[in-house]
């Protein structure tokens, strides 16, 4: 009984936000789009009037001199710069408060994100620390608590996979609690983006794969939610579609711009998807195994997808067969079931065609009431799934990707 009205109100709390969610401020980040594109930021931030920036990033692309063209440019057009690379690859408090530092002691009027959702994140929660010195990271966290306007905020990402260049959400890692927790709010959407498919190139084959299934689980999370609008609908099935067209090509030849371009296009379409119809368990789960653990978000995202899809069931079939029809893999005699069991079966045949484990061996049983505890906590009431978890629920399902 008291089960059956936890979940009564976790609906109604769903419902609320789905109808609050229609009277904020949903204007799409401007774009620079194409090869190149990454050169026309420079010259763009400057006709903003802008004149010093702070450009977040990490060590890995520093290394790599795949920001040395941008730099050049920016030189080139009179804009300052600093650096910061400090960004990890969950990043944590003292990173944000390291480049929040920067940020003032520097003078700066703006500030780039270059990178994977981890420079995002940084960035976005930095801006964020900026506008509001007085309040916390930790003060931050849930929904709708920073309500400022960030600094001029410019998105490039390196992957294609968070869509951090359209969401609403920076995810931080508290070292001290080994949490991950979402700082979610509408002033944390970049206002400014640049897709260029040059800057994936470069991307190691696993870094594709993980987060090329990274946007397709926002895609379908957002997709089999109880919060979708028709927007949102149309959004996710353009995503799914391009994603699954692409992902394996850019993975197997990651010169091909055509299909890289078509990633980032994929991960963006499903960015603005789930930043309005929210995720679901898998990234409930997903962010705690980051926090525990350190496993990369996109890596868990894509191990995790297809065995939450298998509990949702036939609580799922109906979109998940939807899907199905829209990448071509069903034939007119399959029953709707059938179609949404082979969606799943599609998802877990492309983890296996880039060579992602079936399961991960590093969960601790003395972990496990952490795990369901924090998983539950992120994903109820907030995430409107297609089928509630309790704790066993979550627990069984966690068991299931255990090696």
């Amino acid at each position: 009984m008291i089960w059956t009205l936890k979940k009564i109100w976790y609906r109604i709390y769903q419902n609320v936000f789905k109808v609050a969610m229609c009277f904020m401020d949903w204007s799409e980040p401007e774009l620079l789009e194409g090869a190149g594109s990454v050169l026309r930021l420079p010259e763009f931030i400057k006709n903003k009037g802008i004149n010093k920036v702070l450009v977040v990033t990490d060590k890995g692309l520093m290394g790599l001199h795949l920001l040395d063209p941008l730099f050049a440019k920016l030189e080139e057009v009179g804009v300052d710069y600093v650096v910061y690379d400090g960004v990890q690859p969950n990043p944590t408090i003292p990173n944000i408060e390291d480049c929040k530092d920067m940020y003032i002691q520097n003078g700066c009027q703006g500030i780039i994100a270059f990178g994977g959702g981890s420079s995002m994140d940084c960035a976005k929660a930095a801006g964020a620390r900026v506008v509001k010195p007085n309040q916390s990271v930790r003060d931050m966290r849930g929904q709708l608590k920073v309500h400022k306007k960030l600094p001029p905020f410019f998105a490039v990402p390196t992957t294609a996979g968070t869509g951090s260049e359209t969401t609403v959400a920076a995810v931080v890692t508290d070292p001290e609690t080994h949490e991950k927790n979402a700082i979610n709010d509408t002033c944390l959407r970049p206002k400014y983006a640049v897709l260029d498919p040059e800057l994936t190139v470069g991307l190691p084959p696993h870094i594709t794969s993980t987060t090329g299934m990274d946007a397709m689980t926002h895609a379908v999370e957002a997709y089999i939610g109880h919060s979708n609008t028709k927007e949102t609908i149309r959004e996710a099935e353009i995503a799914t579609k391009l994603i699954h067209e692409n992902l394996e090509k850019a993975y197997n030849d990651g010169k091909d711009l055509e299909a890289r371009g078509n990633m980032l296009k994929g991960s963006y379409y499903a960015g603005r998807a789930f930043t309005h119809a929210y995720v679901g368990y898998v990234h409930a789960i997903a962010h705690n195994l980051g926090g525990l653990y350190g496993t990369p978000h996109g890596l868990a995202n894509a191990v995790i997808l297809p065995y939450v899809l298998d509990y949702y069931g036939e609580t799922a079939y109906p979109q998940l067969a939807k899907l199905a029809d829209i990448i071509g893999i069903t034939t007119p005699s399959m029953s709707v079931e059938e179609k949404g069991k082979a969606f799943i079966a599609e998802i877990r045949r492309m983890n296996a065609a880039m060579n992602i484990p079936e399961k991960f061996d590093m969960i601790k049983e003395e972990d496990m009431p952490t795990l369901v505890k924090r998983a539950l906590k992120e994903g109820n009431p907030l995430y409107p799934v297609p089928k509630i978890m309790d704790a066993k629920d979550c627990e069984a399902v966690i068991r299931s990707f255990m090696a």
